[in-house]
């Protein structure tokens, strides 16, 4: 029997279904419908055509409705619109938005790949302001290039600290306009955490851009050229992003009485399939399973897309392929600098009471003694009764995207920090160290386990201090002149052993170097000798990312 599948929605989710139902049957009747002109485009990289790092237009088009009609053998319906779902008649009811015909298909499986489009809240103005704009489609870039390109702003303002917001403020910058970015939480990029997120706060401000943290919009003046704080601040603009956060296109699921989640996302069950059995979803719209905690989540990723298209085609075709959540590993850019992470960060595990430790390590790209090499910063983050790992966190300028990327292959094979000392990694001076940071990581966590190491976090130290407890910088004097934690006490790793006698056994001992390994062996060497210590996790380094110089 001919099979007849209608998908709503192209992109990542939908047009990657119909391209491999294709591939599973010359027979399957597909039918896509895309209320926009574009069926399948790369969304990810519009910021990067706004900034002219993308010269051309055409290359953001991955795929044409002619060439994907007579490649695939579809019937692609683009500036059309599905505007109702009868789920027990099992038939669509389709608009031309060009001439405005309306008419009914019927299908024997449908899927949903509406995505999600951009929260716009209801702020006073809002509605007169002149020279606003949300990124989501080619339309979209469109207008905000058209913009940039004819009315040359000086200034612009972008609301969000999301992905969207911060490669939209870099690619303004290269076009040359002030830039200052409004985020209403007390760090940008909600993946990553708070000291983590501290070192692009640094690198945006040295790369010009004004950073308002902990502050929201009240309202938009002057048909959106002024811009009133929840603080009472003041700013002119002549262009206004909004990139506060997405949300799922849900009302076409909404109206045909499929079930919805809290956050407003399309429940389905782990073969993609809706409250009803002949309706599928995917992509930005649907809730997905949270890999690391099995808790439901929104996770609006292009490869979590994609995959979940190709699942959803085999299983309309008979297959019975199981989703398996989604990790949320993602990667962006910010100027010079690359920040990347995958799985549960801190505030996630916090949130949903799991205990956890961490370690922060400070390695350099490759060998250090090959040109180039570049300090990255990685958090891991792991259950230290288990070695189970939770997720990892990577900021810098080279080279955190395959460590990130090795460790979501880790956490996807199940494997322990403890396996990550054993994972053989290619090394040549130019591309790693013979320890690679991985394994690094991994050494770091087991020690930890292992009761080898004990150590306080960046955010435990002032108190410790303030509370009388003993600091010791291990560090060279001449490092300390860059910066130290106030309160402590220079002694080198060298003269350590030499003044052992002065300090004392009878409460605990705390210390502290650049990035955690000498203090690491300080702390050896005071264990061994009969102190109670600890290690102050990834040292000055992670600490004054977050507190800056004295």
């Amino acid at each position: 029997m001919k099979r007849k599948v209608i998908i709503v929605g192209g992109v990542a989710g939908g047009a990657t279904a119909a391209a491999k139902l294709r591939r599973i049957s010359e027979e399957v009747e597909i039918i896509l419908i895309e209320r926009g002109e574009y069926i399948s485009f790369a969304n990810c990289g519009l910021p990067y055509y706004i900034g002219e790092t993308i010269k051309e237009r055409g290359k953001l088009l991955v795929q044409t409705v002619k060439g994907m009609s007579e490649r695939f053998n579809m019937d692609i319906r683009n500036l059309s619109e599905v505007i109702a779902i009868d789920s027990e008649n099992k038939k669509v009811t389709i608009k031309n938005l060009q001439t405005d015909e309306i008419y009914n298909e019927t299908f024997d499986k449908l899927l949903l790949s509406p995505g999600a489009k951009p929260i716009i809240p209801p702020i006073p103005g809002l509605e007169e302001n002149e020279t606003l704009f949300t990124l989501r489609n080619i339309p979209d870039t469109d207008k905000i290039k058209s913009y940039v390109d004819n009315q040359n702003p000086k200034n612009a303002v972008v609301i969000g600290g999301g992905f969207i917001g911060i490669e939209m403020a870099e690619n303004l910058v290269e076009r040359g306009i002030e830039v200052t970015i409004i985020e209403m939480a007390n760090q940008i990029m909600a993946p990553i955490d708070f000291e983590m997120a501290s070192i692009l706060h640094s690198h945006l401000i040295d790369k010009g851009v004004k950073l308002i943290l902990e502050n929201g919009v009240q309202s938009f003046a002057d048909n959106g050229r002024k811009i009133n704080l929840s603080d009472g601040t003041e700013i002119e603009t002549d262009m206004t992003i909004l990139s506060i956060g997405v949300k799922p296109e849900n009302e076409l699921a909404k109206s045909a009485g499929l079930t919805l989640g809290d956050r407003g996302g399309i429940i389905v069950n782990e073969y993609l399939q809706t409250s009803n059995k002949d309706i599928y979803a995917v992509g930005d719209a649907v809730e997905v399973v949270d890999y690391i905690s099995s808790m439901k989540a929104m996770i609006p990723l292009a490869g979590p897309a994609n995959r979940q298209g190709r699942i959803a085609a085999n299983n309309m075709m008979g297959k019975k392929e199981k989703y398996q959540g989604t990790l949320g590993t993602s990667i962006a850019k910010v100027f010079d600098l690359t920040v990347a992470s995958t799985g549960n960060n801190e505030k996630t595990l916090r949130r949903l009471g799991i205990p956890y430790e961490v370690v922060h390590i400070h390695p350099s790209s490759h060998a250090g003694y090959y040109p180039g090499a570049a300090p990255i910063s990685l958090k891991l983050i792991f259950d230290q009764e288990t070695g189970r790992i939770f997720g990892a966190q990577a900021v810098g300028a080279d080279g955190a995207d395959k460590r990130i990327d090795v460790i979501a292959t880790a956490i996807k094979g199940g494997l322990t920090v403890e396996d990550l000392t054993h994972l053989e990694l290619s090394y040549a001076p130019p591309y790693s160290s013979a320890k690679d940071p991985v394994n690094m990581a991994g050494y770091v966590a087991t020690n930890v386990i292992e009761g080898e190491l004990e150590q306080v976090q960046w955010h435990e130290v002032d108190e410790i201090i303030a509370d009388g407890g003993l600091l010791i910088d291990v560090r060279e004097p001449e490092e300390r002149e860059n910066g130290f934690i106030a309160g402590s006490m220079n002694i080198t790793l060298n003269e350590l052993r030499e003044k052992l006698d002065t300090l004392p056994k009878d409460q605990t001992i705390y210390v502290s170097c650049q990035v955690g390994l000498r203090g690491y062996l300080a702390s050896r060497i005071l264990k061994n000798n009969g102190y109670n210590v600890k290690n102050v996790d990834g040292g000055w380094k992670t600490y004054s990312s977050v507190f800056g110089r004295n």
